[in-house]
């Protein structure tokens, strides 16, 4: 998977299988600089109207806790809009502005997000690895599902045929693999220094019902869990009061 120190998720598709790999451990203190939150309650991943809705309610809450500081990643352009659009009603006559990927230059929306001045950015895509912002001016990362590689894309199809003709598991050895990854790359916008601290929360019911679920909770730094809403709501608090 994703995680394995072997690399061989990486290694073996491009032909590598006799390279060296050299993993280096993390210079954060994980489980005393961040939590993660995967809620049990939200609506299925598959409703999706109810389960955008729940993440933008869930966003709305916590921002007005933190006075903004957050980041939404999502995994489709249709999630990122209906969310932005949620967030926009649940926070209108709030300080708190919401940015939307593709409504200005990636460097403006992160600039404004950068300035610690009230704001939650949705975003997608490229905004999902390669953006840092360290410090207070980011202390929430909302990620609305899992990070499949999505069906119907003609290379994952391909891909997908190659593994089945050499008798492997296209899902075992590429959906979780690239999911894995994605999922680390993504929850990695948060920590960005040895001071920092923030909460990172996963809004898919799969994380923690499911077999590949567990797995893929397996391969995210060691942050120490929260069990509910009010404890998120208590620790977002606690960031509040340390500034």
């Amino acid at each position: 998977m994703g995680d394995a120190s072997s690399l061989n998720w990486f290694t073996q598709p491009c032909g590598l299988g006799a390279a060296r790999a050299l993993r280096l451990a993390s210079p954060f203190q994980y489980p005393e600089q961040a939590v993660l939150y995967a809620p049990s309650d939200l609506p299925a991943p598959s409703d999706t109207q109810a389960h955008n809705r729940a993440v933008a309610e869930l966003v709305a809450q916590s921002a007005r806790i933190l006075g903004g500081r957050t980041l939404v990643l999502t995994t489709t352009t249709r999630a990122l809009r209906a969310i932005a659009n949620s967030l926009r009603e649940l926070l209108d006559g709030s300080q708190i502005e919401v940015l939307e990927q593709g409504t200005g230059s990636k460097h403006e929306l992160i600039a404004k997000l950068r300035s610690d001045q009230g704001h939650v950015l949705v975003a997608t895509a490229s905004l999902w690895e390669g953006i840092d912002i360290a410090g207070d001016a980011l202390q929430l990362v909302v990620i609305d599902k899992l990070p499949f590689p999505p069906p119907g894309d003609p290379l994952i199809e391909a891909r997908s045929q190659r593994l089945e003709a050499q008798g492997k598991s296209p899902f075992n050895h590429y959906a979780m693999p690239e999911a894995a990854v994605a999922l680390k790359q993504g929850a990695g916008r948060l920590i960005r220094s040895e001071e920092d601290r923030g909460a990172l929360v996963i809004c898919d019911t799969r994380l923690g019902n499911t077999p590949y679920g567990k797995r893929l909770l397996q391969a995210l730094p060691p942050m120490r869990r929260l069990d509910n809403s009010e404890s998120l709501k208590h620790y977002l608090r606690s960031l509040r009061v340390a500034d």
